[in-house]
């Protein structure tokens, strides 16, 4: 399998290191807006100028690490030129240009995975397994709040440029959501803070919102990057339904700019009234366990012709609500779906 990876930042190097390491791939090119220094492990790979001269090569998989403004067009061009593609989230920065890459996807018959990486790990599976279980309507509970500083802020800072923390962050729980209840959205209200003058003064580096669906179930979500971030209770992770709740509990206590610490847990707690239950996970997976585990998926849904009409619904789906969610905030007003 030949792959192409576009995209050299955290992500970007993380996946390549994860096809690096696989048997029977061969990287046949690296494409970056800027040189970048590299792990050893990759400096043997060739740079590619442009991504034209990397999708002339016939890939037969690439995968797109780049900002989110880019991640439709590029996506769209890779498979029309034959290739199968992994694209980090978000799809895309607006649903109509995600759902076009969903449908290119199925005109050309290519594999189009995104890069949510909940859906591969051991606890994250087993909340969802234990969730569904318990039956809804739910509540859904969570948050992903930040204190950044230094390079890390810095990283913020470039993604706020076209992303909110609620849109970039928060797809990877709303998805969470829809893989718990086949309810559809219904309606999102949010709100939000600029608490910087370091970033545009149209954008906010704090927002909230809470999401309706047709079941009645009802979903909050948290997100927040910079220095002025508190550190208490910045990972909540519950799912509520009449039948009890399933919790992700924390683990090595981590700072929350930490991102082996945003995956990392203690366990996942089970309550029903009058029992709890702690699940807990040997071993469980780092950060680039995790890019190993979701690129090995991609591979084995190119070979085994997996079905992934569900994993992009879902991902324009998740999308869509983080969306509104971020409409509602500059706008004021409640978005109906």
């Amino acid at each position: 399998m030949r792959v192409v990876i576009i995209g050299l930042g955290g992500m970007g190097q993380s996946h390549a290191l994860a096809h690096h390491a696989a048997p029977g791939v061969e990287i046949i090119g690296l494409v970056n807006r800027s040189p970048r220094d590299l792990p050893e492990e990759l400096h043997a790979y060739p740079m590619i100028p442009t991504v034209s001269e990397a999708l002339a090569l016939k890939p037969d998989l690439v995968v797109i690490a780049t900002y989110s403004d880019s991640h439709a067009e590029l996506a769209v061009r890779a498979m029309r030129a034959g290739a199968h593609v992994f694209v980090e989230k978000p799809l895309a920065t607006n649903v109509a240009d995600a759902k076009h890459v969903v449908a290119v996807a199925q005109e050309t018959g290519r594999k189009l995975v995104v890069g949510y990486i909940l859906r591969h790990h051991p606890s994250w599976m087993r909340l969802i397994e234990e969730a569904r279980v318990l039956g809804g309507p739910y509540v859904f509970r969570m948050n992903l709040n930040q204190q950044s500083t230094g390079a890390a802020w810095d990283t913020h800072k470039a993604l706020m440029e076209t992303t909110s923390p609620i849109v970039d962050c928060g797809v990877h729980y709303v998805d969470v959501w829809c893989q718990i209840t086949d309810a559809k959205p219904v309606a999102v209200h949010g709100m939000g803070l600029r608490l910087s003058d370091e970033i545009s003064p149209d954008m906010y580096n704090y927002g909230q919102f809470q999401v309706f669906f047709d079941d009645g179930s009802v979903g909050w979500y948290e997100a927040g990057w910079g220095p002025m971030m508190s550190e208490t209770a910045f990972f909540v992770k519950d799912v509520i339904s009449p039948n009890g709740a399933v919790s992700i509990t924390e683990g090595d206590k981590a700072d929350s700019a930490d991102i082996d610490g945003h995956t990392k847990v203690g366990g996942v707690l089970v309550h029903r009234p009058g029992d709890d239950r702690m699940i807990e996970f040997a071993d469980e997976p780092g950060h680039q366990a995790l890019c190993d585990a979701e690129q090995a998926f991609l591979r084995r849904a190119i070979v085994e012709d997996l079905d992934l009409e569900r994993h992009m619904e879902d991902a324009v789906r998740s999308l869509a609500i983080c969306l509104a969610a971020d409409e509602s905030i500059r706008t004021g007003q409640r978005v109906t779906l």
